[in-house]
């Protein structure tokens, strides 16, 4: 078992928002990878263009609301909520509210 203090994991390089891998792993059965992220107000991830990715993306939304748009839909997302996105679906996200968004992500593939 692993026990690791979120408050001491470093933001990854390169990212537009304090994003942070926690977990991951690569093996027969596919990729992991789990992480939280933290969209201020006013910011949107990603910075530009769409995100889209080989896994499925699992977000679990800890605090506050973000507007995440996929395929011509757009849904508001708000703390105890959760939402999945399948493999190669292109997506959005923003803070258009007035508080930080907490997540916790995993993508799975």
């Amino acid at each position: 078992m692993d026990v690791l203090t979120l408050k001491n994991i470093n933001a990854d390089p390169g990212t537009a928002v304090p994003l942070k891998t926690i977990f991951g792993k690569k093996g027969i059965s596919g990729d992991f990878r789990m992480g939280t992220v933290t969209i201020s107000p006013g910011k949107r991830v990603p910075l530009a263009g769409v995100s889209n990715h080989a896994e499925n993306e699992y977000s679990i939304i800890l605090k506050g609301s973000i507007v995440t748009e996929t395929i011509g839909k757009t849904y508001r997302v708000s703390a105890g909520e959760a939402t999945f996105i399948p493999a190669g679906q292109e997506h959005i996200a923003y803070n258009d509210g007035t508080e930080d968004c907490e997540i916790v992500w995993v993508l799975v593939g």
